[in-house]
């Protein structure tokens, strides 16, 4: 295996694993957001503000692990 591809294999793993976990979080922060919403109606905007913080959180450290896959690739 030359160089070129070890790096690219490195990417994908990189990338792969690394947003699987954020993948999983966000979906777990939604349901528990609109179960949250189902039984208090009145809290909605306070929730769903809460539940876009947590989002905003969770999808970088998606994009954390994209930064690491191109440092893997372009170095």
């Amino acid at each position: 295996m030359d160089i070129e591809a070890a790096k690219i294999l490195g990417m994908a793993l990189a990338v792969g694993l690394g947003v699987i976990g954020p993948g999983i979080g966000i979906g777990i922060i939604v349901s528990k957001a609109l179960e949250a919403i189902g039984r208090n109606p009145d809290a909605m905007g306070k929730i769903q503000a809460t539940m876009f913080i947590g989002i905003a959180f969770t999808e970088a450290l998606a994009i954390f692990a994209l930064v690491i896959g191109f440092i893997l690739k372009y170095t």
